[in-house]
Order: C-alpha cells, then structure tokens, then sequence
C-alpha cells in the first residue's frame, strides 16, 4: 500500500540548487517504489545566507526556529501525510511535535543513535557546527544511550567545504575518512554517523558505507525507512505515539489553535 512522507529539512532548500534533486535520487535507490516523499524546507528568509549554522548554533535561536517544525508537523497532518520524517540531526521540538499530531513523527538523531547500536557496541558523531556538542549530549543522554556513545566531535570540515565536493567529491571524501580514522582511534567508536545531512548525503552517494572495519551509518536512509517501518505498524496494529503524562499529551486542538494564534505561530504556513 502507497504512503506519503513529509521530509522536513532545517535548510532552505531553495538556498541550495541541487541538495533537493541530491536527496531525491538517493532516496529513490533506497524507498520502496510507492513511497512517496515530498521535501520541504524552512521559510525563504529564515536565515541570513544558505547556512543555517550561524543560528542553529546558539541555544535560543535554535529554539524559535524550532516553531517551524511544529507548524510543519501539524500541516503535514492536515494535508494527509502518512509521517512526518524530520531529517536533521538535532530534530527540534521532537517530543513536542508527536505530542500534537497522531501520524508517526521521526527524529533523525533519535533514529540514527538508537540505529547504530544495533550495528556496533558504540558510536561516534561527527559535526560540522561544534557548538551543538553540548545539545547532542544531552539528546544522547535523554535517548537513554549515554553509555553507548563513544563522542561526539566536531569533523574538521565545515559546510562550505562539502556543498561544492557534490561536484567533485574526491579530495573531502579523503578528508572525511582521515577525519574517522582519527575519531575512530581515539574515541573507540566502532559505528560513526557521520553529522549533518549534507555530509551524509555526500557520502552516502558515494557509497561510502564503511571506513576500514567501521561502519558508517547513512542517517538520511534510515530516518526515511524508520518512517516506511512506522506508517506500517500503525496501519497493521494500530498503535500510535502514548498520550499519558505531561511530555505526550495537549490540551486539545481548539486550545492548540488558539495559541498558535497568539504567538503567530499559525502565521507560518507550509
């Protein structure tokens, strides 16, 4: 049976020519044949350039843009999406967002830390934007996986560097992987995922699975079949996100409504 997925990115897809059709082929290779993704981005303007970076990387602005994701994940409910994948490491307002909508909600980090453990005895994370060690940290923690991480460190290669490797990819698909022998050596990770989707991405279509003996997880992949594998198990079970205690449950949609009204959230419109 066809499903319909809302992929929502925390990059303004239209900054980036390119990235959009990039995931698009790869995910073709890897999504069962009537699975449909439709790929959204942040608002146009919500960033100064084409690198959400420069916001995402301190506490508060990562936060507020995090609204986004709720106005994204309750529109995909109201259009009839079958999932909301958010396919960004951090996924912002996780809980909050499958606290609102009853179609299955997929967090990227979540997906990928929780993945690697099943592949390896403990992982690695590799970043672009080493300010947000400290909030992978604490997601790790929170995931319940804090013995299982082995580091998260930033990569030593930034955003810049990898957009223009879609056009020649050879010298940073070095780089990265002297970069995971290196995190390799001296955290003793046995899985890595490698960061941001533009860098998975990158070497995922490179076919770049492995760094000698060490598994390199392709983040975007997984968090697009875990979502295949969610829709599956709500239409053949039934079962959906819990609505007890005060992390899963709302107050109810009117409420919701009205204070989206308030702070203008309903003003963001997808």
């Amino acid at each position: 049976m066809s499903m319909r997925i809302w992929h929502q990115s925390f990059t303004v897809l239209g900054d980036l020519p390119g990235y959009e059709d990039a995931m698009r082929s790869h995910l073709a290779k890897v999504l069962r044949p009537d699975t449909e993704v439709v790929f959204h981005g942040q608002a146009a303007g919500t960033y100064p350039s084409n690198y959400p970076g420069d916001d995402i990387g301190y506490g508060y602005t990562f936060w507020i843009h995090g609204n986004q994701w709720v106005a994204a994940g309750r529109a995909a409910e109201a259009q009839g999406f079958d999932a909301f994948a958010m396919c960004t490491l951090p996924n912002p307002m996780l809980r909050e967002v499958r606290s609102l909508i009853d179609i299955p909600v997929i967090g990227m980090g979540e997906t990928c830390c929780h993945m690697a453990t099943m592949y390896g005895q403990r992982f690695a994370i590799m970043l672009f934007i080493d300010r947000m060690i400290p909030l992978y940290l604490e997601q790790i923690r929170a995931y319940g996986l804090e013995h299982r991480c082995a580091g998260v460190v930033a990569s030593g290669l930034k955003f810049a560097d990898v957009l223009p490797a879609y056009q020649n990819p050879g010298p940073l698909v070095e780089q990265f992987q002297d970069a995971a022998r290196r995190v390799i050596r001296e955290t003793g990770a046995d899985v890595i995922i490698p960061g941001e989707v533009p860098l998975n991405l990158l070497m995922a279509r490179n076919g770049i699975n492995r760094v000698d003996d060490v598994p390199i997880l392709d983040g975007l992949s997984a968090t697009l079949k875990m979502a295949e594998l969610m829709v599956d198990m709500q239409r053949a079970t039934g079962v959906k996100h819990s609505r007890a205690g005060w992390f899963n449950s709302v107050p109810g949609r009117e409420r919701l409504d009205q204070v989206a009204a308030f702070y203008g959230v309903d003003r963001l419109k997808f």
